[in-house]
């Protein structure tokens, strides 16, 4: 069996001696898989599944979204959240300029620079979430606790009701 090379917040989590798991799901090369198929890929409840979604505010700042696959990112809640004016989603072709990573792959983890991060509050109902490794086919499994207490994440209600 081959090893695996680490990503950016795979390295991150080491550094900080978290426990994850990692959890690779076929895909097509460079080719991002909607998240409620990444949860049928994971035979994973969609609930339990994160996307990272990447927006900037007003005041030009970029902010970073957690939020269940199964739900939609409700910006004024963001703009809340972040104690902003208001917050809007940057264009797909910006995120590897902005994270390092591609539409698909983007994790929370890793950055290219330290954003601001929320997380759906809905997280803290879940014993493990999984979120991007850092790239396409690739999820990492942990605690959402640890998750929020050793990065900053921000539980905070971001989704439609």
């Amino acid at each position: 069996m081959k090893k695996m090379p680490k990503t950016n917040a795979m390295r991150q989590l080491d550094s900080q001696k978290i426990e994850y798991h990692v959890h690779e799901y076929p895909h097509h090369e460079k080719e991002a898989v909607e998240g409620h198929e990444v949860a049928m890929l994971l035979q994973e409840d969609p609930a339990c599944v994160f996307k990272t979604l990447v927006t900037r505010s007003h005041d030009r700042e970029i902010l970073v979204y957690m939020i269940p696959v199964n739900a939609k990112l409700d910006l004024k809640k963001c703009a809340k959240a972040a104690k902003v004016k208001n917050t809007e989603m940057v264009p797909v072709k910006e995120i590897q300029a902005l994270t390092g990573y591609i539409r698909g792959g983007c994790s929370p983890l890793g950055m290219k620079k330290k954003y601001r991060t929320f997380i759906d509050q809905s997280a803290l109902n879940q014993k493990n979430i999984y979120f991007s490794g850092g790239k396409i086919g690739l999820q990492i499994e942990m605690d959402p606790k640890a998750l929020i207490d050793v990065f900053n994440v921000a539980p905070y209600d971001l989704v439609f009701d």
